[in-house]
């Protein structure tokens, strides 16, 4: 299987899943099958629909609409079988696997505009949290993003490993599976330690 073959397939999948928190969360708050699929469409695509908007580009979903139709689908599943997927345990690790590879394609777009560091960071950060607020934030709740352990944090790590190896001899494939494990093993170090940053003291 090609490189580009495998992202594309590992996008769809942290796609679906993605969208599958969205319908989730809005069965959770007893919204009917409309409102399930449109908040499924939030964490699915809100954040590479903010990126796109902020560099000037194509939305990217608009020359691929089988995006939509994924993101549709995991809707649907949340919604007939919002229990079971809830209680799926391994659905963590996917969503996690889904945080990274945005994070490292967000950094990759923005560096492949000539962007400096900080918007590749803020990029790659954006396109894999900002659909989970906007999710939170439509269904009334409070944002995980902003209290979850190591979360935005594992994205923005992601993308700053990206970066320094885009930097060097590497070619663009193996800066691109650099920055993808990084956020990915420390996101996965979070669920398993419980890690967190710090907070204030009550």
């Amino acid at each position: 299987m090609s490189l580009e073959l495998l992202l594309l397939f590992a996008d769809r999948i942290g796609t679906f899943v993605f969208a599958l928190s969205g319908g989730v969360a809005a069965v959770r708050r007893d919204m009917d099958l409309f409102g399930v699929i449109t908040l499924a469409f939030l964490p699915a695509v809100g954040g590479g629909t903010l990126r796109d908007l902020l560099l000037d580009e194509p939305v990217f979903w608009l020359a691929d609409p089988w995006v939509l139709g994924i993101a549709a689908a995991g809707g649907v599943v949340a919604f007939v079988a919002a229990t079971p997927v809830d209680n799926f345990k391994p659905l963590r690790w996917a969503d996690a696997a889904g945080l990274a590879l945005f994070a490292v394609t967000g950094a990759a777009k923005a560096q492949e505009l000539g962007y400096g560091m900080p918007i590749v960071l803020l990029m790659g950060t954006i396109t894999a949290t900002f659909g989970g607020l906007l999710r939170d934030v439509v269904a009334n709740r409070e944002p995980l993003v902003l209290k979850e352990d190591i979360y935005a944090t594992a994205a923005l790590f992601g993308a700053l490993i990206y970066w320094l190896l885009s930097l060097s001899p590497l070619t663009e494939a193996l800066a691109f599976a650099g920055g993808f494990a990084g956020a990915l093993l420390l996101r996965g170090a979070a669920i398993v330690w419980k890690w967190s940053l710090p907070k204030p003291r009550a």
